[in-house]
């Protein structure tokens, strides 16, 4: 069977549909829009320099549409507001909707959409979080959207991307659903974005599933938490799968879980505001101390410096890091 093709004046198709194409692009799922989210600033920098000694610059885009495929379910039913959107990155090669879990998305009026060939085996910056924005960008021209329910979810491998994603995009994610799979915020492979966009994430709905026997992701999903509390996310919700190992949520699980990403904590203003300023505290003593080893002429202590400051406040400490970094480069 032919994939099915979403028209560009198409209304979107309700049901399971298996094989379909996408022909949206999106200037967020480009190469440099990735890059400025997704990676530390200076290790982004440094591609750039290192691109352009060879004579070379990111490409636009990594993804060409007209050779991928997504699974997309839609309700038949169109809530009052307009679906919630729930964007899978999955662990598995195929595009497959889980067993049993049509029935809960109809209940809550969620549409789903994943990407094939996005399995743990491929790049995260190439493929893995590009076609995850690129589904996001064709559902939402194609279907009515409630803007305020679109969530990232990942399983093992595709909710550590997942985390990743709603992370860099909050503008794009309000929340996420991460089952089976977590890693800490705040270093080099979940690093955080400019101060803008974190103070986005941190009114993000986080929601972490994972079986009660799964004893690895249960210590890193306690680890992950930890992080996020450190970096000021309060809004965040733990269910647990009973007599369950490392496996995607059945659809009671399912359920719970949507159910949860719809209900928010309500904010500590006063909590917050302390938390922000003693991060913005220790990032303004952490630059005075690099500043000052540069100035020294230190270069070498400076490199570390700057280094595990870049991996630890990633975008916040922007663009004072990079200046700093020219300053190293330019002192050698």
């Amino acid at each position: 069977m032919p994939p099915t093709a979403f028209a560009e004046d198409s209304p979107g198709i309700k049901g399971l549909q298996p094989d379909v194409t996408f022909s949206e692009s999106s200037p967020l799922a480009s190469n440099a829009e990735l890059a400025q989210r997704l990676l530390t600033p200076l290790y982004a920098m440094r591609v750039r320099q290192q691109l352009a000694q060879s004579g070379q610059k990111l490409r636009e885009q990594s993804i060409d549409l007209a050779h991928e495929h997504f699974v997309v379910y839609a309700p038949a039913v169109v809530p009052p507001h307009g679906y919630a959107l729930m964007v899978f990155v999955s662990p598995w090669t195929e595009a497959k909707l889980p067993e049993g879990w049509a029935a809960e998305l109809d209940r809550c009026g969620v549409i789903f959409v994943s990407a094939a060939n996005s399995g743990n085996e491929a790049n995260i910056f190439e493929r893995r979080e590009p076609l995850a924005l690129l589904a996001a960008a064709n559902i939402k021209a194609r279907y009515p959207i409630d803007p305020e329910r679109v969530y990232v979810a990942g399983f093992s491998g595709g909710a550590r991307v997942a985390l990743r994603l709603v992370l860099g995009y909050p503008d794009v994610f309000h929340g996420a659903l991460l089952m089976s799979g977590t890693d800490a915020i705040g270093d080099a492979q979940a690093p955080l974005p400019s101060a803008t966009l974190f103070q986005e994430f941190q009114k993000s709905r986080l929601v972490y599933m994972t079986g009660d026997q799964d004893w690895i992701n249960l210590d890193k999903d306690v680890a992950s938490r930890r992080s996020l509390r450190d970096w000021c996310v309060f809004d965040v919700d733990t269910e647990v799968m009973t007599q369950t190992g490392h496996e995607i949520a059945d659809p009671a699980s399912l359920r719970r879980a949507l159910a949860a990403l719809d209900t928010h904590e309500a904010v500590d203003t006063v909590k917050l505001a302390a938390c922000r300023a003693r991060i913005g505290d220790a990032l303004a003593k952490d630059l005075q101390r690099l500043e000052a080893t540069v100035t020294s002429g230190n270069l070498r202590d400076a490199r570390t410096l700057l280094s595990k400051l870049d991996e630890r406040y990633g975008g916040l400490a922007a663009p004072q890091s990079l200046a700093l970094a020219e300053r190293i480069d330019t002192a050698r």
